[in-house]
């Protein structure tokens, strides 16, 4: 089977370096659709869907393979190396962000920069680390998940998209949640909100950027600066939005904080 069409990958546009943005759970290459056109303007430009998300090839879902995040690490792994021409730059959305620092670790030589949109390390609080949920909390979160999907998804879109002035952009949430195969995304959830990637931190030595929302239920602000204490070549900026999901409902800053930091960085 082709990368291509395994990952429903689509690529735009040419420059010095290839910037490959990756969704978080639930959604697809769509949510990037406020974004990334204008970085096609000026750079190589890769959007995909996770395998079990979006138009991916469903066929291409192992529940064995997929159990953890270091699974849709390796297929980043793969895509990168296929579909890259200079520098490779990987912005991920949420838990995209971590599957993007454990491709990096796993092969370092293409990657010049990582942009974490959201991202978490961890969601569980454990100890002195705020990570914003408890165990129970988690626990129940999957519990509902497991036992009503579509309820839990219609409850949970508008949270975690935020963005109260703009309520189109959570329903364009909630229908996303809706078209993802219930089976895959209870998965995925269980590996997402369990997931623990702290000790792999300060092994990423490759410049990165973390955009932080300043309100925001899934990855709090105590999140965003543990990051930028354990990530060794890091850019913390901290957006004035409500809700996790910034590259939505407020485009501009995250684009201009992207690129300074391309800037700062010669990409």
């Amino acid at each position: 089977m082709s990368l291509q069409r395994r990952n429903n990958v689509r690529v735009s546009g040419e420059g010095p370096a290839t910037i490959f943005f990756a969704h978080g759970f639930g959604c697809d290459q769509n949510m990037w659709r406020l974004l990334a056109p204008a970085y096609a303007k000026r750079y190589r430009t890769v959007l995909f869907d996770m395998v079990g998300s979006g138009s991916s090839d469903l066929t291409a879902y192992d529940a064995a393979k997929y159990d953890s995040l270091q699974g849709y690490a390796d297929d980043v792994v793969e895509l990168v190396r296929e579909f890259s021409e200079g520098p490779a730059v990987f912005v991920g959305h949420s838990v995209s962000a971590m599957i993007g620092m454990l491709a990096n670790l796993k092969d370092a030589s293409p990657f010049a920069a990582q942009v974490m949109i959201g991202p978490s390390p961890c969601y569980i609080n454990d100890g002195d680390y705020v990570g914003g949920f408890s165990r129970q909390d988690i626990d129940s979160l999957l519990e509902t998940l497991e036992s009503n999907y579509l309820g839990w998804s219609s409850n949970m879109a508008p949270a975690i998209m935020g963005a109260p002035e703009q309520p189109d952009l959570s329903t364009e949430l909630t229908n996303s949640f809706c078209r993802t195969d219930p089976e895959i995304a209870k998965q995925f959830a269980r590996v997402t909100f369990l997931s623990d990637n702290r000790a792999q931190l300060p092994l990423l030595t490759t410049p990165t950027l973390i955009v932080q929302c300043n309100d925001d239920i899934i990855a709090p602000l105590a999140v965003g600066d543990y990051l930028k204490r354990r990530l060794p070549r890091s850019t913390l900026r901290v957006i004035d939005n409500v809700g996790h999901c910034p590259h939505l409902s407020s485009p501009g800053q995250c684009a201009q904080a992207t690129d300074e930091f391309l800037a700062a960085e010669g990409l």
